[in-house]
């Protein structure tokens, strides 16, 4: 039997074991909205109402809002896991015949990493990233120090989390750890979608639908998602091409490289590498600059000999690593303009589908990440009152956040890659002077809590 308590001003308090439900009952007696809270133990948000006896009267179980989330990536499993944890009904479509992630490696600054943590994911980060000693950037063809800065233990001591170095398909799998496999739908290409008032109708090419009071489009660069909300427009070619690859270990042992991150930059691009996969990889990235390009694919291959060229004249131990990696893909880079919306009534974009952004600020994953805890927290604070506002709340937080890193990292491309001469050598002294990679010199990045809603 429940046991209600009232204040005197209509609002009530009913406790039924160590459930706690409050809210706003009218004079008829009838329970207009509670808001479940788990007893003091927790405070994370119980959005499932269990049915209570209220005046001798049994108040009907409210269910979780149904939430459908488009695209199986980083960004969209994050947010599946911090909304299911949020005990929301969720379920995600892929439409890959099989969960995998291409690509190599990823920086992740501690901002991201906090959301992973929190999220119950710790045990697969320590099993499989690595935590960088620190970062340093060198010049191009004589390898000096431009600046170099501490990452671990720094940020943990900052921040409450490390930075990391991961291998893209190992991230992928340790955050779909962290979400009931029997709720990924895979071979699901959305086709379309139908406004159905209260709710939103999801149509797959294999004939399936799926309803749902809320849709989250986090189904990349070429979301179909956005196209259905905001029209078809062709990514636009950033003028850069990648060349990357994986190296064992222990073919460049004699090179003695540090557990950290270094980038190399020079006159129209730049070379990055770091360890992923509990050490046993060297991931690099070689960024050049083209006029054009057709495709945006991550699976295009190239010869070793090719990516050579392209850095000819690097400093040795560049050309070492590239030699050293049995084959090498090319992928080229593409964006967007900042969108003037991300949300239309119960449906809203997160990740590449709404903001891609060049890799050059290493914050493209980790702002999918953040954007996946926001989004969730949003949610579990008032999404069942209204979503469509919710989902409003949502963009206006994320917006101003991931279109500064937007123009950040534009502009790194250039600074990264500009030829010798007066404008290198005041960059270069810039750096030198002080440096903007230190976790301290990145405080506003790295502290910041996506999982935390501002009062308005």
């Amino acid at each position: 039997m429940a046991r209600v308590e009232d204040d005197g001003t209509n609002r009530r308090t009913a406790r039924h074991g160590d459930r706690v439900y409050r809210g706003l009952v009218p004079t008829g007696g009838l329970r207009r909205a509670f808001r479940p809270e788990r007893a003091p133990l927790s405070l994370r948000p119980r959005l499932f109402i269990h049915a209570v006896l209220l005046y001798g009267r049994v108040v009907m179980p409210v269910a979780p809002l149904r939430i459908a989330v488009i695209g199986a990536g980083l960004g969209g499993l994050t947010a599946a896991v911090a909304l299911h944890r949020a005990g929301f009904d969720v379920r995600v479509y892929e439409q890959a015949p099989e969960l995998t992630e291409v690509g190599g490696g990823i920086n992740m600054g501690p901002n991201a990493a906090r959301v992973l943590y929190r999220l119950g994911l710790g045990a697969g980060l320590d099993r499989e990233a690595v935590r960088p000693t620190s970062t340093h950037q060198r010049r191009w063809q004589d390898g000096r120090t431009l600046q170099r800065a501490p990452l671990n233990p720094r940020c943990e001591e900052l921040y409450g989390a490390p930075h990391l170095t991961v291998h893209r398909a190992d991230l992928l799998a340790i955050i779909a750890s962290g979400f009931p496999s029997e709720r990924v739908h895979l071979g699901h290409r959305l086709v379309g979608l139908r406004d159905e008032g209260g709710r939103v109708a999801a149509r797959f090419d294999n004939g399936v639908e799926a309803a749902a009071d809320i849709l989250v489009g986090a189904d990349g660069i070429n979301s179909m998602v956005r196209a259905a909300l905001l029209g078809e427009e062709a990514p636009r070619f950033a003028g850069c091409v990648a060349y990357r690859g994986l190296v064992p270990a222990e073919r460049i042992a004699d090179l003695g490289l540090e557990i950290g991150s270094q980038s190399w930059v020079g006159p129209g691009g730049h070379f990055v590498h770091y360890f992923v996969s509990r050490g046993r990889l060297l991931n690099f990235v070689g960024w050049t600059e083209h006029d054009t390009w057709n495709r945006e694919d991550w699976t295009d291959r190239a010869t070793i000999a090719r990516a050579l060229a392209a850095f000819e004249g690097w400093h040795p131990q560049i050309r070492r690593i590239i030699a050293a990696a049995d084959t090498c893909f090319i992928w080229a880079l593409f964006d967007r303009e900042p969108l003037p919306r991300w949300s239309v009534g119960r449906v809203t974009l997160l990740g590449d589908a709404c903001h891609p952004m060049y890799p050059f600020m290493g914050q493209g994953a980790a702002q999918a990440i953040e954007d996946g805890a926001t989004l969730a927290a949003c949610l579990a604070a008032d999404g069942v009152v209204d979503p469509a506002k919710t989902l409003r709340r949502y963009e206006e937080l994320r917006r101003p956040r991931v279109t500064r890193l937007q123009e950040l990292s534009r502009a790194n491309k250039t600074r990264f890659h500009l030829p010798d001469g007066p404008a290198q050598e005041a960059r270069d002294a810039e750096w030198a002077r002080a440096g903007d990679r230190s976790p301290e010199a990145l405080r506003w990045l790295f502290e910041f809590d996506a999982t935390v809603v501002p009062s308005r």
